[in-house]
């Protein structure tokens, strides 16, 4: 089948992955100019380390392995620690892989055979499927035409617009907002990763091999905005952080005013009764979101690219078939993953002194055994 899988995030190249590798003729688009690389690391974790063997990239994968979250440390205004973030708190299991996104994003692109082709700079304007088959219109104006579309272009998905509806029908908001932005290397970068906290906010320092990562979350109902309008995100976030000179907090505010590719956006999920329409199907983010609070997005991504693959190969000729049985393999995973997030918001940023006092005062309990 010809296949386009629109983003290249990580399900958008494990998609290409395990669609070119079971005999498809794949191409990726994605909007961006190149791989969209920025965040904090993630894992790869349960049955997804499995498959990773499978596809190839295990042995690249654990080669790249960093110790970021296991690090974690809760501080006082002036830098001194008050507790530590048990591994018990945040893995399943001493087999799970936290690896850096950007090396994640580079493993699954070298992993790319012939039968993928990627290409830069361009994204579906307009979906046209007419039973026996997905007309496409690119925004570069190019028109095309494939035996199946996957959306893998992540929670603001514009495929899954396309077909199944607006954003607002599908979202779900955890309460949260998170921030990320890059700080200029430190000397002290790869020890620990200092994190403050006051009631309903989160601000912190992750180190990681020789980079610095400026970690901003706070609690808020849902914030309208452009999540396209970088100024409009920078305001959010200021106003959120605003009156705190405490620690370093001044520093890494600066760092959000000039960062160009400041990543912004809400803690939120993607909650859909299916996850395929005619000759459209969804996977990672755009398909079901658990937000970064789970710690399972990754792996998701390379689960259900695997399951789609796999029955699409089982069932060449039955598309709904072989859709249903995908959806089938692939949601205990989600249900689990988006279950999992909710105790996540509470441990990180505590909604009042006496919560984020209780909290501390639990995990200092932990460290003592």
């Amino acid at each position: 089948m010809r296949i386009l899988v629109s983003g290249a995030g990580m399900a958008g190249l494990a998609a290409g992955i395990n669609l070119g590798a079971t005999g498809n003729d794949v191409t990726i688009v994605e909007r961006a100019g190149h791989l969209r690389v920025n965040g904090s690391p993630v894992d790869v974790r349960g049955d997804a380390l499995g498959i990773a063997r499978s596809m190839g990239i295990l042995e690249q994968i654990h080669a790249r392995r960093v110790t970021m979250t296991e690090r974690a440390q809760f501080i006082d205004a002036s830098g001194d620690v008050v507790a530590e973030l048990p591994v018990s708190e945040i893995s399943d299991s001493d087999q799970d892989i936290e690896i850096p996104r950007e090396d994640l994003a580079h493993v699954l692109h070298e992993a790319l055979t012939g039968t993928t082709s990627l290409i830069f700079a361009e994204s579906i304007a307009e979906l046209h499927d007419d039973g026996a088959g997905v007309e496409v219109t690119f925004t570069s104006g190019k028109r095309d035409r494939f035996d199946l579309v996957v959306g893998a272009d992540g929670l603001h998905s514009l495929t899954r617009r396309l077909t199944f509806g607006p954003e607002c029908d599908f979202l779900k908001h955890l309460g949260f907002y998170v921030a990320l932005t890059e700080l200029p290397s430190q000397q002290d970068s790869g020890r620990t990763s200092p994190f403050l906290s006051w009631p309903g906010h989160l601000i912190g320092i992750a180190h990681y091999n020789d980079t610095a990562l400026g970690v901003l979350n706070f609690r808020s109902d849902w914030i309208e905005y452009d999540y396209r309008d970088l100024d409009a995100q920078k305001r959010i976030l200021l106003d959120a952080f605003a009156g705190h000179e405490e620690w370093r907090v001044p520093e890494i505010l600066d760092a959000v005013r000039s960062d160009p590719e400041l990543y912004f956006d809400s803690v939120s999920q993607i909650h859909m009764p299916t996850w395929h329409k005619g000759r459209v199907v969804l996977v990672g983010d755009a398909a079901h979101c658990a937000s970064n609070l789970s710690g399972r997005g990754a792996s998701l991504a390379i689960t259900g690219t695997w399951l789609l693959a796999q029955a699409l190969l089982k069932h060449p000729e039955n598309l709904k078939a072989a859709f249903d049985e995908y959806e089938h393999s692939q949601r205990p995973y989600v249900t689990r993953a988006q279950d999992s997030a909710g105790p996540g918001g509470d441990l990180l940023m505590p909604a009042t002194q006496q919560a984020l006092d209780e909290r501390n005062e639990r995990l200092r309990a932990m460290t003592r055994g």
